[in-house]
């Protein structure tokens, strides 16, 4: 990866919310601080029943797909970080 992606990161997936429209939302509509909008609206996740290693799997996946790093590096990272974000954590 050429250069480190800025913050914030949503809590669910890792990915960088750097334009309004990246953001999940809340309930009453406002946008979620910590969700993108691919994880996460009106206040609850799209996706309820995914785990952890789909999401592992899935965001390596997507990495690859556009071109950010390789599938295996892509992984790797996916393995290490999304363990570590808000969702996860136990």
């Amino acid at each position: 990866m050429n250069e480190i992606p800025q913050g914030p990161f949503c809590q669910s997936c890792g990915m960088p919310m750097s334009e309004p429209e990246h953001f999940g939302t809340e309930k009453d509509g406002s946008k979620s601080e910590e969700y993108c909008s691919y994880c996460y609206q009106n206040g609850a996740f799209i996706d309820e029943s995914i785990t952890l290693e789909e999401m592992i799997e899935f965001s390596a996946q997507k990495i690859d797909e556009i071109g950010i790093m390789p599938y295996a590096e892509a992984r790797k990272m996916t393995g290490q970080f999304l363990p570590e974000l808000k969702r996860w954590r136990k």
